[in-house]
């Protein structure tokens, strides 16, 4: 259980290079209304009250950070990130436990999910208190979902009612998290989110509902829709 005492941090991997935005820029430094999409995902942990600090992972050759003016921002640390994003998170893991916070909580969330609102870091906060295998944010299937075969083609129906979609942050104790996502690499493990290292070592994390809003932005037509949201937040 998150103790009040405990301090949360907030971990951004920011180390992809965005191929399938099918731009000269990483995605998370393409510009929405002004403000890089990193640093409209940065500022909702920045300005968070309960956010003890943001560790952000970056590529090792990475040259757009250092122009951001959010780079000097005091509340941030950054960390080398990794070739997958499940070594970048474990990166981040490393350099919050370097600060003395291995009985800590962290907030692992994509750099590309701009849309953020308080309220959720809030929930999950509170999912904390009563999950000892922490919490992620997700919406329920609203969608017929069909499982497919190697051809293509359907090969059942799956009841929706058990389907969720997970979105970020994803909360979960710092040490759990980082010998989770170890032992996932090690084994092998096919790492698509912190949940599922959580998951692979017999521990049932919470579900939080989450908002439509909370977009990751993935395909270019993404962005239009990230601008409606924050310029109505």
């Amino acid at each position: 259980m998150n103790e009040n005492k405990t301090k949360i941090w907030a971990l951004i991997p920011a180390a992809g290079i965005g191929s399938r935005m099918k731009a000269q820029l990483p995605k998370q430094y393409l510009e929405i209304d002004g403000k890089t999409i990193l640093e409209h995902s940065l500022s909702k942990f920045l300005e968070h009250p309960s956010i003890e600090k943001v560790v952000v992972a970056l590529h090792p050759n990475d040259h757009h950070w250092s122009m951001l003016k959010i780079a000097q921002h005091p509340k941030i640390i950054t960390a080398e990130g990794g070739e997958t994003r499940a070594e970048s998170v474990l990166n981040g893991l490393h350099a919050i436990k370097q600060q003395k916070a291995g009985d800590d909580w962290v907030m692992v969330h994509d750099a590309a999910r701009p849309c953020l609102d308080a309220g959720s870091i809030d929930a999950l906060i509170q999912a904390g208190k009563d999950s000892k295998h922490g919490a992620i944010l997700a919406i329920p299937s609203v969608d017929t979902v069909k499982l497919a075969n190697a051809n293509q083609t359907i090969e059942k129906t799956l009841n929706r009612e058990e389907i969720w979609l997970a979105q970020t942050p994803q909360y979960f104790p710092v040490e759990a998290l980082a010998t989770a996502i170890e032992a996932g690499l090690q084994q092998g493990l096919p790492i698509t989110d912190e949940a599922s290292a959580i998951e692979a070592q017999g521990m049932n994390p919470a579900l939080v509902i989450g908002t439509r809003k909370n977009i990751k932005v993935t395909e270019p037509e993404d962005m239009l829709l990230a601008s409606v949201w924050l310029s109505h937040q």
